[in-house]
């Protein structure tokens, strides 16, 4: 579904990707992993035409990113971002609708409402959400809340951008066990970039570990453990030795 095929990109003289190659197959859930500042953010900007890469090919679905109509091209995909990114002057039901009042997918406000009210559903949260503002929620509700706008067009692709941030550990939990439910349900294309392990064995199908610009691993969840790459090992049990660098 998602094919990276030696992606470049630097901002002057930090190399941030270099030579990135990954397949992500359809009905995937994959997680990036990687250190703060590795690229993960960089390697999903990307897919969506926000960072041009300076080199290399992407390919969704079969077709070139830069062959794209864009507008609908973003049609096919949801996001959650990281800290959920909520419009603080828009209600609940409007949050989750923004997409669905908008492009070749607009719908009348009526149906719009009734369709976010539904997502907010699947989420574990009730009708009365619907008219209460983001400010009025806790932190896990508005991460619910995001969940449901990431899901409320039916994408077919959706990228969770550190779900987990943020939230303690019990909600952490919660909210990656409805991702999972929900990319299984929906049968979509996942591509979370995370450092929380505990994400990763939530949802994940398959694991790239992403260090110095490239991808040093790729492999299914159950063989993370025993990987035997030592940037992987290094970072899953957080210790201080090994090929990743710390500053002291």
């Amino acid at each position: 579904m998602i094919h990276f095929k030696n992606i470049k990109k630097s901002f002057e003289s930090n190399h941030v990707l270099r030579n990135v190659n990954l397949e992500i197959n359809r009905g995937q859930s994959m997680a990036i992993i990687g250190g703060s500042g590795s690229g993960k953010s960089v390697l999903v900007k990307t897919v969506l035409g926000l960072i041009k890469p300076d080199g290399g090919t992407i390919i969704v679905d079969g077709v070139d990113v830069n062959e794209t109509t864009h507008d609908q091209f973003l049609e096919r995909f949801g996001m959650l971002f990281q800290g959920g990114a909520l419009f603080d002057s828009l209600p609940v039901w409007k949050n989750v609708a923004f997409r669905l009042q908008r492009g070749s997918q607009k719908r009348s406000k009526d149906e719009a409402r009734e369709i976010s009210i539904k997502k907010l559903r699947r989420v574990g949260l009730g009708p009365e959400i619907a008219d209460k503002y983001p400010a009025e929620l806790s932190g896990g509700m508005q991460k619910r809340v995001s969940l449901a706008r990431a899901i409320a067009t039916d994408p077919e692709i959706i990228f969770f951008d550190e779900p987990t941030t943020g939230l303690d550990p019990i909600m952490s939990s919660v909210i990656n066990e409805l991702i999972r439910e929900i990319v299984v349900e929906l049968g979509v294309t996942a591509m979370t970039i995370t450092h929380d392990m505990g994400s990763v064995m939530a949802i994940a199908d398959q694991v790239a570990m992403l260090h110095d610009g490239k991808i040093q691993w790729c492999g299914p969840r159950s063989k993370l453990k025993d990987s035997g790459n030592p940037y992987v090992n290094q970072f899953i049990y957080g210790t201080s030795k090994g090929p990743i660098k710390t500053l002291r």
